[in-house]
């Protein structure tokens, strides 16, 4: 078979199950092998299926590895793991994004939107001409539910200054708002990899071994789990 995206992997595992020996042919060969019989690359399915054929005939088709048990469980959680990463990258371009095109003084006041009390200040979901007329102590008991130190008047005062001068866009403000709503919750969302990175430690644990490689200097945790997933 040729293996294009994921459509291929229930077939093979379910021929594995039935004991049916099964191989995979590159794709790019299928691809630059189309045009030696009639000089065209041109592409329909019997087309397809004899120069699959042919290259199997030939010997150029190799036998994929189907990880089982936990080898299995762990392409999983990495795979799963890539994916938030990636997400959670994008993100936070957009976040900063935001913050450049509405409140761009922001980071002036605050060097990591990324910390617990700038996110408790987000999520007031104002912009600078709003967040100006909101009393100082309002904003500090505010920030002070999650931040108990740290963070006084002088930081919050600060804040109101920048936003008295802030040159952010003011137009489109109530979508604007939405937008931060729905990037902070995503960033939520993404950010929570404990409960993976656990999971990993516990499936890694259950390999023979692994501590061997992780004693190696210069050896982590995600380059043994892609070592073993070769």
């Amino acid at each position: 078979m040729e293996p294009t995206g994921h459509y291929w992997l229930n077939l093979a595992h379910f021929l594995k199950e039935m004991q049916v020996k099964y191989g995979v042919v590159n794709p790019l060969h299928v691809k630059k092998s189309k045009e030696l019989d009639d000089n065209s690359p041109t592409k329909n399915d019997i087309k397809d299926a004899k120069v699959i054929a042919q290259l199997v005939k030939d010997g150029r088709y190799a036998v994929p590895s189907l990880p089982q048990g936990v080898y299995a469980e762990l392409r999983e959680a990495m795979k799963i793991r890539d994916h938030l990463t990636t997400d959670l990258c994008v993100v936070q371009a957009r976040v900063h994004n935001w913050l450049d095109r509405y409140f761009p003084e922001f980071m002036t006041v605050f060097k990591d939107w990324e910390c617990k009390s700038t996110i408790q200040m987000l999520s007031l979901y104002l912009l600078p001409h709003e967040l100006v007329d909101v009393p100082e102590e309002t904003l500090l008991h505010h920030l002070r539910e999650v931040a108990k130190r740290g963070f006084g008047l002088a930081r919050v005062k600060n804040l109101k200054e920048a936003a008295s001068r802030s040159v952010g866009l003011k137009q489109g403000g109530e979508l604007a708002k939405m937008e931060l709503m729905l990037l902070l919750t995503q960033y939520e969302w993404f950010s929570k990899l404990e409960e993976l990175e656990t999971k990993l430690d516990e499936l890694l644990a259950q390999i023979p071994h692994v501590q061997r490689l992780l004693a190696i200097k210069g050896i982590g945790r995600d380059t043994v789990a892609g070592f073993l997933l070769r």
